[in-house]
Parts: structure tokens; C-alpha cells; sequence
């Protein structure tokens, strides 16, 4: 049986990244694993959820949610288990899959509020991720929380003057000055490091911009990135 898998090949890097970052910030515990595993499920089962909404091929996309839900909750147990009140950032996550239901009802699923939601929802999961082992956020994970908002939120809008906006000359700027808006923020609040993992973002956005990337180059060169910006940030927070 062939797999049904989501075919935003970008949102990868935000399911990873913001949860290992988290983990990294407060302390790998074994319960991480099984963590994961339940919030990787758990994505792969509101990909067939949220076109549900579209009430279009009802009993196909329902299998699916199914197929992929029952996993992720009895892998999520085991961190409940371990730390029940974390179900609270999975209530915290609630009215950003709302959102994202309803532009998937409305056919917006590329509308930047809807980006915006997911990345919230993902850097969420960071945060869970980060309270698994003590039960408590540190100051580590909250940089991290933001650092992984500020990240994708700056790819969002670079992917973006690279594709469906690359001749609006408005928001090319607006892309151009939220990365260096970012690195400037990095560098006030005192963290030189994390500012460092933010360079190649602006530069990217600046020098890239405007030029034939296909949709696979582009998307080597953004995980490229934002593997530089996962192993900088570690060394800032270790």
C-alpha cells in the first residue's frame, strides 16, 4: 500500500527542527523518542484531516487520518504518561489547526496567515518538547520558541518572493527587511550566536532574490539553511 504523504516537502524541516531544538534546550530524555514518533504521526494525520474540510473524497481522506492518528495516539501515552500536563501545548495548538481548517475549507491553504499558523502550532511543539523532562521552560526554550518563529516566518516570505510573489517588487522588501529587522533584534537582545545562525537567511533572501531557481534547488538550498541554523542554535543553547 503506498503511503499518503503530505507533499509540502518545507513543512519537514518546521516538524523537525522547533521539536529538536526543544529537546536540546532542556536535556534529551529516552521519552523523546516515542515523542517524536506520536507528533510525526500526528502530522502525517492532519495532512488527510484538514482535506477533509474540502468535502471532497470523504471515506479516502478518512481512512487516512485514521491509518495515521490511532499510532500517534498511543506513542503520545507515553510522554503523558511521563508528564500529563503537556497536554496542555496540544490544547494551546487548537485554534491554529483551526485556521488551517479553515483556509483548507476555503481552498487558501497558500495564504500567509495560514503559514503563519503552522509555524506557530510547529514552534508549539518545541516548547512541548522542551517542558517533556523537567516540566518547566527555561529561558533556552523560549529563545528557542522564537528563534524557530522568526526562522520560518523569514523563509515563508523568501520562498515566496522566489515563487507566486517574485514580481512584487512591495514584497520583495518586505522580506529584505524582516531578516535583517531579525538579525538586528538577535544582536539587542545579546545573543551574537544566534544572530550568526541568521546570516545566511538575510544573505540568501538579498542574493537569491530574483533568480530561476527551480522549486528542488530552492528547496536544497532551505534545508541547507536551516541546518545551519539547527546546529548554531544548539551550540548557543548547550
Amino acid at each position: 500500500m503506498k503511503l499518503f504523504l503530505p507533499k509540502q516537502h518545507g513543512a519537514w524541516a518546521m516538524l523537525i527542527i522547533p521539536f529538536w531544538l526543544g529537546a536540546a534546550a532542556t536535556g534529551f530524555v529516552w521519552e523523546h523518542i516515542p515523542f517524536f514518533l506520536g507528533w510525526l504521526s500526528l502530522y502525517l494525520a492532519t495532512y488527510p484531516m484538514l482535506l477533509l474540510f474540502k468535502k471532497k473524497k470523504i471515506s479516502f481522506y478518512m481512512k487516512w487520518t485514521i491509518i495515521y492518528m490511532v499510532p500517534a495516539v498511543l506513542l503520545f501515552l507515553i510522554p503523558l504518561f511521563s508528564r500529563p500536563s503537556i497536554v496542555l501545548f496540544g490544547v494551546a495548538m487548537i485554534p491554529f489547526f483551526i485556521i488551517n481548517a479553515y483556509f483548507s475549507a476555503k481552498n487558501r491553504e497558500r495564504a500567509l496567515l495560514n503559514d503563519f499558523s503552522a509555524i506557530f502550532a510547529f514552534a508549539i511543539a518545541g516548547l512541548a518538547s522542551s517542558y517533556l523532562p523537567n516540566g518547566t521552560l527555561t529561558a533556552e526554550a523560549i529563545t528557542v520558541f522564537f528563534a524557530s518563529i522568526l526562522f520560518f516566518t523569514g523563509s515563508t516570505f523568501y520562498v515566496k518572493t522566489m515563487i507566486r510573489e517574485k514580481k512584487n517588487i512591495n514584497f520583495k522588501w518586505v522580506s529584505w527587511v524582516f531578516h535583517a529587522f531579525v538579525l538586528l533584534l538577535w544582536l539587542l537582545l545579546g545573543e551574537p550566536i544566534i544572530a550568526l545562525a541568521f546570516v545566511p537567511s538575510l544573505w540568501r533572501a538579498v542574493y537569491f532574490y530574483g533568480k530561476p531557481f527551480g522549486i528542488m534547488k530552492l528547496g536544497i538550498y532551505e534545508i541547507a539553511n536551516a541546518s545551519i541554523l539547527f546546529i548554531i542554535t544548539i551550540i548557543s543553547i548547550v
